[in-house]
């Protein structure tokens, strides 16, 4: 079922689009571990830090042709991972990437957008195919740590994501802003990511490096994408 895994990547590469909220301001005394280099090489330390967690999860939201995407995205290191995306056009649909192997799961409303008579031969169970680049789970994991966007920063006043220490790294161009927020405690972390201008949305980041459970679902839930077309 190609079609429904280009619905998945497409709302993803919505939530990649935010990579490349301000808080309150920080003026404490505390040293900054990043004095003395630029915002480029923060942002290189970030992505690197961030890339190489043995897991994660991103919370994403998006605005499409004035409608909002919500994403959930949870990645372990192996590849493996589970998200959630929700979406007006395309409903509500799961995705699990176990090895070599996805598992796709959605509401009527994404099975209609997916093809004709779809949901009718589901009948909500997962739909089992081969993982393949650049799916929903690549775009809204690692791949989100990378990209042009990184470069060209400049470093802003200080400020807090969730209670958490940041520094602030900003990217212009044109109508476009990026703002990226990198933990200062810890780990150097992408905390968060907000874009505004043709393309508005942000990505949070959290539970770096915490337990993730990915398993794939009992086989009288899943239904091999080949019997579905009929191969």
């Amino acid at each position: 079922m190609a079609a429904n895994r280009k619905l998945l990547a497409a709302a993803a590469v919505c939530a990649a689009a935010v990579i490349g909220v301000t808080g309150c301001s920080s003026d404490s005394g505390d040293k900054d571990p990043f004095e003395g280099m630029s915002a480029d090489k923060i942002a290189k330390k970030a992505s690197t830090a961030s890339r190489d967690a043995g897991s994660f999860t991103m919370l994403s939201r998006t605005t499409q042709d004035g409608q909002e995407i919500t994403g959930k995205f949870s990645v372990l290191e192996s590849g493996d991972c589970k998200a959630t995306i929700e979406s007006p056009k395309t409903g509500h649909s799961e995705l699990l990437t176990i090895g070599k192997t996805s598992y796709i799961k959605g509401d009527e409303t994404f099975w209609k957008a997916t093809g004709p008579g779809v949901a009718g031969r589901v009948k909500g169970r997962w739909v089992k195919s081969p993982a393949k680049g650049d799916s929903a789970c690549d775009l809204g994991g690692r791949k989100m740590f990378e990209g042009k966007k990184l470069k060209g920063l400049e470093r802003g006043k200080d400020a807090e994501v969730d209670g958490q220490k940041t520094a602030v790294l900003v990217r212009k161009k044109g109508d476009e802003t990026t703002t990226f927020y990198v933990a200062l405690e810890g780990k150097p972390y992408f905390l968060k990511v907000t874009n505004d201008g043709d393309s508005k949305g942000t990505a949070t980041f959290r539970d770096f490096d915490k337990p993730i459970d990915v398993k794939a679902p009992p086989s009288g839930e899943v239904v091999d994408e080949k019997e579905l077309a009929g191969r």
